[in-house]
């Protein structure tokens, strides 16, 4: 068994490209060596921003012989077939061979494909892999570019290093040819002394194990590889961590070192770490240090500021204060311990930190309701008007939000809550936003705080924008909750109503994350109000808007604001019920609640309080998953077979309330589809029979009650006592009695369990 080594070099790959290469590279080299019947025992990618780099192990010398037979026309069949068959296996006409099929005799080709030499596939697979690699942007270069035939690649390919053991993999593409030679580090190759012999590396004196490495040196910055074997090691010897996840170790250790070892903490940033890692080679954190008068600057710009744009950590001190230190990351062990790299850092931190102090007070010159005028000049969408003209309903509808009363909603000042609305975008229009506009939001609430603005009006503006996604923060402030929900129902009824409604994998204005949003605001707030009531308000400012604007017909003078609203309210429950439906179902599919449970709640229709939906459906999980809601389940869905095999509707049993609990005081009442007239029990039940009547008079009451009452744990611990009495009733009582007057009763008896479960949920939609 052999190992092989693949390295591409090229100019440097951006490093958001990086690890998806290296999937690629590993997924194209398993599809070409599994097509010609070749299994690596390992296969380790690398990247750097200057290779991509794969290491296979245990590979064949050689690929197994193969026979293949191919089935043929019949030997009577015209020379022309004959002559085309054999043209398509690349035999002769001797080469075939005649075998009886099912009393005919049929043409067969057999083919033996001898074994190939490894090497000879690896020489045809690595012009195929780079041809086929799938960059997501990709240049031509050099005087080939002016062809589109010509070879595509992040950024100039320049070098193939192919090593099959020992042996070289020649191999050419777009007249490139590969050899044993690559390169080290850019610059850490100067220091070394240039030699045409093999000589201990004296770059890397500090580790005992590269002393015994050797390479030789075609020219300065030049390494030959002898195999696989060597490959790391030689390029550690040259200033080259090869090994993407070494980097970020190393990374991640260092920054985190220079930042104890001056008294401070470093702020993690595991993204920060895998970009670092891919813009380096031999990666060495510094600590350097800006101006503490910038700190007067909001810390979420500071951040973003050296995070963005320059690639830095920030450090806080031990008070958890943001401090005025940074961690760069340089690409080179600089003789003076990196002071001059360091200083050259803190100049261009200095400089962009100086525009972020100039945008922040700039921007507190003007008042936010003035920034808000400008509001007017930005188009939301084409169909739906500015920004402007959104705030306004944002904040016509958080108002309205506010000022509802009941129980299970938070308690607002509307006015605040207004204003809050109004003010929620006017930072769009800031040089900070404008410069960096992930603080939206934030700025504003920063700066309606410095206006002395109440604290509720600033808080909503800052939080408006939450949560953004799964796992983000939820707001809790009343003031915030309304203007953040009124923002994304607005969205969410504009853009339905203008049917740019998401479909497919396409969401271009976020309609899906708005309705997350919305939700879990709605969950986490236990806000019980109606959704479907809240959309059709939302959905009537557009349309008093649109009035206004006189973009559409006023409605007839005697339709009432009210009525307008439920017919919004019906548009809502035809259009959009779906949508919200599977939000929930994968919002709630991340705290583990089964999604065919949802759907058996909104099935029985009518729920429009999501609070209650969810405390019912959590409530069902916890039973279905227990024995008894196992088998109640199961004696359901027998139920509803059975009914629905014999047409049977809606039926009942009742009890008569002014008799004993004896056979003779049983009535039964039979409804077939609605109708029917109440018909005297004719017979004396099984006790099987009386047992499941007896049971659903016990429960039924139980159920209703408590789910009345809300207290859902109740409601299944009621219906669980049906489940020995169905249980029984199966196996003791002939439901299709050849008595009519019997199998009518024991339908009816069936429908009224069946009805008692449809209580808490419809059991149909329930999986299992």
């Amino acid at each position: 068994m052999t190992d092989f080594l693949l390295e591409l070099l090229s100019e440097e790959i951006p490093a958001r490209m990086q690890a998806k290469a290296r999937t690629d590279l590993q997924r194209l080299f398993t599809e070409q060596m599994t097509e010609a019947g070749l299994n690596a025992g390992g296969v380790t990618v690398y990247s750097t921003p200057r290779r991509l780099a794969l290491i296979a192990t245990d590979l064949p010398a050689q690929t197994q012989a193969v026979s293949e037979e191919a089935k043929g026309p019949p030997e009577s069949a015209p020379d022309q077939a004959v002559d085309g068959f054999c043209r398509k296996n690349d035999v002769t006409r001797d080469q075939l061979e005649v075998r009886d099929v099912k009393g005919r005799p049929t043409f067969f080709a057999v083919i033996n494909k001898p074994g190939r030499d490894t090497k000879d596939v690896l020489a045809e697979a690595i012009p195929a892999m780079i041809k086929a690699f799938p960059w997501p942007k990709s240049m031509r270069w050099g005087e080939a570019s002016l062809s589109t035939e010509s070879l595509r690649w992040v950024r100039p390919l320049s070098g193939i290093v192919a090593i099959f053991g020992d042996d070289l993999v020649p191999c050419e593409i777009d007249g490139m040819t590969s050899g044993y030679d690559t390169v080290g580090h850019r610059f850490h190759h100067a220091k070394a002394p240039f030699v045409s012999s093999e000589v201990e590396r004296p770059a890397a004196e500090n580790d005992p194990n590269m002393s015994r490495l050797r390479s030789t040196r075609t020219e300065p910055g030049r390494i030959t590889i002898g195999n696989a074997g060597d490959y790391v090691d030689k390029l550690r010897a040259c200033h080259v961590v090869v090994d993407h996840e070494e980097r970020q170790d190393i990374i991640r250790d260092g920054a985190a070192k220079a930042a104890s070892d001056a008294g401070l903490d470093l702020v993690e940033d595991e993204g920060l770490v895998i970009e670092n890692a891919g813009l380096t080679e031999w990666p060495v954190p510094l600590l350097g240090r800006f101006d503490p008068a910038f700190l007067d600057v909001p810390e979420e710009v500071i951040q973003l500021t050296a995070r963005v744009n320059q690639k830095y950590f920030i450090c806080r001190d031990k008070k958890g204060a943001l401090a005025p230190n940074f961690v760069c990351t340089a690409n080179i062990d600089a003789s003076d311990g990196g002071k001059a790299i360091v200083a050259g850092n803190e100049k261009v931190l200095a400089a962009r930190l100086s525009d972020a102090k100039f945008f922040w007070e700039l921007d507190q010159k003007i008042r936010l309701e003035d920034h808000a005028k400008k509001l007017s000049n930005i188009v939301f969408h084409e169909k739906l008007g500015t920004v402007a003209d959104k705030v306004e309903r944002v904040a016509k509808l958080a108002e309205w939000l506010a000022s509802l009363e009941g129980t299970g909603l938070l308690h607002a000042n509307p006015e605040q809550t207004k204003q809050a609305a109004r003010l929620c975008k006017a930072d769009l229009v800031t040089e900070m936003v404008g410069e960096f506009p992930e603080l939206q939001g934030l700025m504003g609430g920063y700066y309606a705080e410095k206006e002395g603005l109440p604290v509720e009006v600033s808080h909503a503006i800052r939080d408006h924008y939450k949560p953004v996604g799964q796992g983000d923060d939820v707001p809790t402030d009343p003031v915030t909750v309304y203007v953040s929900l009124a923002d994304k129902l607005d969205s969410i009824a504009g853009f339905f109503m203008k049917d740019l409604k998401p479909s497919g994998s396409k969401d271009p204005f976020a309609l899906r994350r708005a309705a997350l949003g919305v939700l879990s605001l709605v969950t986490q707030n236990g806000l019980r109000g109606k959704l479907p009531e809240w959309l059709a308000e939302a959905r009537h400012l557009y349309h008093e808007q649109e009035i206004e604007d006189e973009r559409t017909e006023p409605p007839p003078v005697e339709t009432t604001r009210g009525e307008l609203k439920q017919q919004w309210s019906r548009v809502f429950m035809h259009d959009i019920r779906d949508f919200i439906t599977d939000r929930l179902k994968v919002q709630q599919r991340e705290a583990g609640v089964r999604h065919d449970l949802i759907d058996a709640v909104f099935a029985l229709g009518g729920e429009d309080d999501l609070v209650r939906l969810l405390a019912r459906v959590k409530a069902l999980q916890a039973f279905v998953e227990t024995t008894d809601g196992v088998n109640l389940l199961a004696g359901y869905k027998r139920a509803s077979n059975i009914l629905k095999k014999e047409g049977a509707g809606a039926v009942r049993v009742e009890r008569s309330r002014d008799t004993d609990d004896s056979a003779q005081g049983l009535s039964t009442s039979l409804e077939t589809n609605g109708e029917g007239d109440a018909k005297p029990l004719s017979y004396t039940p099984e006790k099987a029979e009386k047992a499941l009547i007896d049971a659903l008079d016990a429960a039924q009451p139980d159920v209703t009650a408590a789910i009345a009452a809300e207290e859902f744990e109740k409601a299944m611990t009621a219906l669980a006592a049906l489940r020995g009495p169905i249980d029984q009733f199966f196996e003791d009582v002939t439901v299709n009695d050849e008595d009519q007057s019997k199998r009518e009763a024991r339908l009816s008896l069936l429908g009224r369990f069946r009805d008692a479960v449809h209580q808490v949920a419809d059991f149909s939609k329930i999986e299992g």
